[in-house]
């Protein structure tokens, strides 16, 4: 910080993204209170110590390796080349790579006044990734074992995510440079790759106890405690808002970036280091949302649980291109995508008896999946990055393969792959007597004795 600006664009950016991280964190305040208001009361304990384990989990994961893999594979299984300085393997050096930036040892890993912001921005990712891992909890309630979720928490929160966001959301990433991928906000580095992640888990894994009747007719087995959930999903709006902001760099001058010595052009950008504004995306979320909550309370006939999570669908269906869309575009696409998604919902439930407590697949993993679809039809031939000529515009092609990668290669394969070895060491599911019984059941037999000497003795 060599002089005013610097230093008030310096300690301005480090406490953005400070309190983008402390909203995020509502996201998973909501995300506990919305599993267990959907759960039975038999599992609320276990429900919520699941969700609040992945904490630890995934932050020690993501500090030793999950940030590094970020940096490091920008390149892919070798098929890009970095415009950091013409590596076409893994991207280490250059200013840029993931030694330079995510070695756990660096200077930059800790406190440091000669970086003010790293750390914050380190914070915002690791909060996408307790995201990512809940997106997988909603969906697996009532049946995982805790020590398989662990497994499975840290593969999606510390490696196949962010595997994805390095190749689709990062200034260097090869799906930027050669498919013209764009995916602003995340419909596809997040909520697809989980979506796609947890559908595979749940392929292994198996229903509920009941979830299907005989005939193979599925039964509802609805939120029991709506208020909790409805609380839930406000809190995940919340919070999806300041993961929104995250999302963005507030401050950059774009013109020495570009090669356009002389020019100062300070802006604020997407994560690819392209311009929006910050009243753009604010006005594109909530029209999303408003989007979606309409569709949801239409197609489900006023039902609150779809109503509220559909609310959610709209935001992340429209995300994908939410810092270039105009607001009407944004409430259209979220639309659709609330359409989409609850129509896929039942339907594989009922081809392919697949027991989605929370609707995570749909919410996230089909939503995500038809707004980058969306996105590249509607943002075609828009610059996918400043960088220059190089890099691919945004294209419905593209896009669709970005599209398959996210949700199929990253997301699907992996989490099936990884339930199928769990479950070959008959670890991956609860038995089925503790099913039965609850998941709280040893809790609350000690409480009840416990409540039982107390009574005794005050007689």
């Amino acid at each position: 910080m060599d002089n005013e600006l610097s230093a008030l664009v310096t300690i301005f950016t480090e406490f953005y993204y400070w309190i983008t991280v402390v909203l995020m964190f509502l996201i998973h305040v909501g995300f506990c209170m919305y599993e267990v208001g959907v759960s039975r009361h038999k599992n609320h304990l276990h429900t919520l110590m699941k969700n609040t384990m992945l904490i630890p989990l995934v932050t020690i994961t993501f500090f030793f390796f999950g940030w590094w893999i970020y940096w490091a594979f920008v390149n892919g299984p070798w098929i890009g080349t970095s415009i950091m300085d013409g590596n076409s393997g893994l991207q280490l050096g250059g200013g840029f790579g993931a030694n330079d930036m995510a070695n756990p040892t660096n200077a930059l890993m800790a406190v440091n006044l000669g970086d003010h912001f790293y750390g914050v921005f380190w914070a915002a990712f690791l909060l996408f990734s307790w995201t990512a891992a809940s997106i997988v909890s909603g969906a697996v309630i009532e049946r995982i074992r805790t020590s398989a979720f662990g497994i499975l928490a840290i593969a999606i929160g510390s490696v196949f995510w962010v595997i994805d966001a390095s190749w689709g959301w990062h200034f260097d990433g090869w799906m930027v440079k050669i498919l013209g991928y764009h995916d602003a906000y995340a419909s596809g580095v997040i909520h697809a790759v989980c979506g796609g992640f947890a559908l595979g888990v749940l392929v292994v894994l198996g229903p509920r106890i009941g979830k299907f009747a005989a005939d193979g007719t599925p039964r509802n087995i609805g939120p029991r405690n709506p208020w909790l959930v409805t609380l839930g999903l406000f809190l995940i709006y919340t919070g999806f808002w300041g993961f929104y902001a995250a999302c963005n760099v507030p401050v950059y001058d774009l013109g020495p970036e570009y090669g356009m010595e002389g020019v100062t052009y300070f802006t604020a950008t997407n994560i690819y280091l392209t311009p929006t504004t910050l009243g753009g995306i604010t006005m594109n979320f909530l029209m999303s949302l408003s989007g979606g909550l309409l569709a949801g309370y239409w197609i489900s006939k006023g039902d609150p649980f779809w109503t509220y999570s559909s609310g959610l669908a709209g935001i992340i269906c429209a995300s994908a291109g939410n810092d270039l869309y105009h607001p009407l575009q944004s409430m259209l696409i979220a639309m659709v995508g609330v359409f989409c998604a609850y129509k896929l919902h039942y339907w594989v439930e009922r081809r392919f008896k697949i027991d989605d407590a929370v609707g995570a697949v749909a919410v996230h993993g089909y939503a995500g999946v038809v707004g980058l679809i969306i996105c590249g039809f509607v943002l075609w031939g828009y610059p996918s990055s400043g960088y220059g000529p190089d890099y691919a515009a945004i294209n419905p092609i593209g896009m669709i393969i970005g599209a398959f990668i996210m949700f199929c290669v990253l997301g699907f394969l992996p989490g099936w792959i990884l339930a199928k070895i769990i479950d070959s060491t008959g670890k991956l599911r609860i038995p089925h007597e503790v099913e039965l019984a609850g998941m709280d059941f040893n809790y609350m037999e000690a409480s009840k004795a416990d409540e039982t000497a107390v009574a005794a003795d005050e007689k």
